[in-house]
C-alpha cells in the first residue's frame, strides 16, 4: 500500500501539521464535547470570528489585495488581513502570492504549483504534502519585497500564526471561564477552524478547476460554480477570475455571492481602500460572446446533428456573427456604447444559449 509513496520528497513539516490537526479535529474535538459540553454563545461565535476573520484575509488580502493588486488598501487593512491570514497557515504572503502568480502564468501546466491535470488530490493537497520542485525564487513578486509590513510577516509568519490561530482563542477562552473553556476554545476556534478553513482555500485549487461552467473562456480548467462561492467567500466565480485576473469582483453579476467583493467596496467607502479595478462591462460580454460563438461552431462541426437542429443553430450563429461584427464597427467609429446596448448584447447571448439548450446542447461547460 505504501510503496508508490516516495517518502524521500514527503514535506514532512507540512505533512504532520496537515495530518496532525486533521486528527485532532476528528478525535480530541468530539472527546471534549463529551467531556465538557460546548459554550454555544462563546466558542461558537468564537469559530465563525476567527473563520470569518481569517478566511477574508486570505480571499480579500492574500488574494486580490497581494496578489492581483485589484486595490489599494490603508495600511491597518493590509496589517489585519497579514496577521489574521497568518492566523490561516496558509504560508505567508509572500510565499503564498509567488505561488499564486506562477499558477496564474502557467495555469494547467507543469509549473503550475497545483495542476489540475495532475489529478484533483495533487491540487486540492498533494502539491502541500510532496515538494517535488525546489522553493520559488520570489522573482515574481518585486513589489512585495518592497513592502516591509509583508517582509515582517514573512520573517515572523510562524510566531505570529501560532499567536493569532491558537495564542487569541485559548486567551480569550481563559479570560471567559478559566482553563476548561481556553481548551475548547484553542481546540474550536483553534485547531478545528485551522482545517475547516483550509480546505476550503484548497477547494478553489481543486474543485474551482472541475466543476462548474466557463462562460468566459475555455483556455484553461478554471470554472464558475455558485455552490463554490458559497463556500470560498465568493472566490467560486474562477473562470471570470482567470479570465479578468485584476478585477477587485469575482462574481460580477449583481446576483451571484461574492462577499468579499462587498467588503472591498464597503472599504472604498469607508476612506480604506481605493484605485478598484474594474473590467467594463462591454469587455465582458465581448468574451462571453467570443466563447458562445466558439460553442456553437463546435457544434456546427458535430456528425451527430439533425440537418433541422443544424440549420436551426447556424441561424443563431450567423446572427452572433452580425452582433459581433456591429461591436467590431463600434469599437472602431469609437461609438459611446450605452447601457441599452450593453442590455441587448446581454439578451442576444442568453437567447443564443438557449437556443443551444433547446437543442438538446449545453452552454460552454
Amino acid at each position: 500500500m505504501f510503496r508508490r509513496i516516495p517518502f524521500n520528497k514527503v514535506n514532512w513539516t507540512t505533512s504532520a501539521f496537515l495530518i496532525g490537526t486533521l486528527f485532532l479535529s476528528l478525535t480530541a474535538v468530539p472527546l471534549y464535547i463529551w467531556k465538557y459540553g460546548m459554550d454555544w454563545w462563546f466558542q461558537l461565535p468564537l469559530f465563525f470570528f476567527m473563520f470569518c476573520a481569517c478566511g477574508f484575509s486570505i480571499t480579500l488580502g492574500y488574494h486580490r489585495l497581494f496578489s492581483h493588486l485589484s486595490f489599494q488598501a490603508h495600511w491597518v487593512v493590509r496589517l489585519l488581513t497579514l496577521l489574521f491570514g497568518a492566523g490561516a497557515f496558509e504560508n505567508s504572503a509572500l510565499l503564498w502570492c509567488c505561488e499564486h502568480r506562477t499558477h496564474h502564468k502557467h495555469v494547467d501546466h507543469d509549473e503550475d504549483p497545483y495542476d489540475i491535470s495532475k489529478g484533483l488530490f495533487h491540487a486540492h493537497i498533494g502539491w502541500l504534502l510532496f515538494k517535488l520542485k525546489p522553493s520559488p525564487p520570489f522573482d515574481n513578486v518585486p513589489d512585495l519585497q518592497r513592502d516591509p509590513l509583508v517582509m515582517w510577516q514573512h520573517r515572523y509568519i510562524h510566531w505570529i500564526g501560532f499567536t493569532v490561530a491558537f495564542g487569541f482563542p485559548a486567551a480569550l477562552g481563559y479570560l471567559r471561564n478559566g482553563w476548561q473553556c481556553a481548551l475548547g476554545s484553542l481546540l474550536f476556534a483553534g485547531v478545528a477552524r485551522v482545517v475547516f478553513l483550509q480546505h476550503c482555500t484548497f477547494c478553489i485549487n481543486s474543485l474551482c478547476h472541475y466543476i462548474g461552467r466557463r462562460p468566459y473562456s475555455t483556455r484553461n480548467s478554471a470554472r464558475d460554480s455558485w455552490i463554490m462561492a458559497v463556500f470560498t467567500f465568493g472566490e467560486g466565480y474562477h473562470n471570470y477570475h482567470h479570465e479578468f485576473q485584476h478585477d477587485y469582483r469575482n462574481g460580477v453579476k449583481p446576483w451571484q455571492f461574492d462577499p468579499t467583493k462587498w467588503i472591498i467596496w464597503t472599504l472604498s467607502k469607508l476612506g480604506l481602500a481605493s484605485k478598484l479595478r474594474r473590467v467594463p462591462s462591454d469587455k465582458i460580454l465581448l468574451s462571453q460572446l467570443a466563447e458562445t460563438q466558439r460553442c456553437f461552431e463546435t457544434k456546427l462541426e458535430s456528425t451527430a446533428l439533425s440537418e433541422a437542429a443544424r440549420s436551426y443553430i447556424s441561424d443563431a450563429a450567423k446572427r452572433l456573427q452580425e452582433i459581433s461584427a456591429a461591436w467590431e464597427s463600434y469599437k472602431t467609429e469609437q461609438i459611446e456604447i450605452t447601457r441599452e446596448m450593453l442590455a441587448d448584447l446581454n439578451r442576444e447571448i442568453s437567447v443564443a444559449l438557449a437556443a443551444l439548450k433547446l437543442r438538446g446542447f449545453n452552454e460552454p461547460a
